[in-house]
């Protein structure tokens, strides 16, 4: 299955800003967390979307906040590893698919 495009949004101070998901970054993506939102009713693991953003929203996945992939899997990229300001969190893709991320270039550390 291919992966779509990323989304392109408006922002007062921009014209087009690249936003992606969260699930669909790789290893030395980063960015600013511009949304977290559950789409749909349930999620493939029968967790009500509400709640899965619920928890997302406790852990620190928050508008504003940066955040950077570290580490992927070896089978299938899953999980991912990522920082979140000064936190390390590893969470599965089909979970991160509902963090939007306005991404930004980093150098290596």
């Amino acid at each position: 299955m291919n992966a779509p495009a990323p989304f392109k949004v408006f922002v007062a101070d921009a014209d087009d800003v690249e936003v992606f998901r969260l699930s669909e970054a790789s290893r030395g993506d980063a960015g600013v967390i511009v949304s977290v939102g559950a789409h749909g009713d349930v999620d493939g693991d029968g967790l009500s979307r509400s709640e899965l953003e619920r928890r997302l929203l406790e852990m620190g996945f928050v508008e504003g906040a940066t955040v950077r992939v570290l580490h992927e899997g070896f089978i299938g990229r899953d999980p991912i590893a990522v920082q979140l300001d000064d936190m390390r969190i590893a969470l599965r893709r089909r979970e991160a698919r509902d963090v939007l991320v306005r991404k930004f270039d980093v150098p290596n550390e």
